[in-house]
């Protein structure tokens, strides 16, 4: 009579368990790449500001098109971004105005002729995994 209720807590306790939010992976496909530099590329929650944007990875430039796959991704709501640092001096230039001087980039709906947007640039992350797409393009003529 008593091996019931332990068996039936135990149960409970394995669907619940299963019900938990798994980790998973975001694959971000950046497009636009230029030759030499650092692409950089990060995953941002809540905004678009460095604080938001937490989880990142860097590396040269193999080709136009590079696949950056972010493991152990809790679900939820994200946005990226990408730039390319085409001088290596670490850092994406801008104009005195603000105006990015090199390539970047935001997924989803993110435009380049407004102030970018976490709510037009974000997705969401289901398990096992979700795959989004950044293009960069420069927001003015290569100097």
């Amino acid at each position: 009579m008593r091996l019931l209720p332990r068996l039936l807590a135990g149960v409970c306790v394995l669907l619940l368990g299963a019900g938990a939010a798994q980790a998973a992976s975001v694959a971000v496909e950046v497009e636009g790449i230029e030759p030499g530099g650092l692409v950089s590329v990060a995953l941002c929650q809540d905004g678009l500001t460095e604080a938001d944007c937490r989880t990142g990875q860097q590396a040269e430039p193999r080709a136009a098109v590079q696949r950056f796959v972010f493991p152990n991704v809790t679900p939820g709501t994200y946005a990226a971004l990408a730039y390319q640092d085409t001088n290596g001096n670490g850092r994406l230039d801008r104009t005195g105005l603000g105006l990015p001087l090199e390539p970047y980039g935001f997924s989803g709906e993110a435009a380049r002729s407004a102030r970018p947007d976490f709510a037009r640039a974000r997705f969401t992350v289901h398990e096992p995994g979700t795959s989004v797409r950044v293009r960069l393009s420069r927001a003015l003529p290569r100097r």
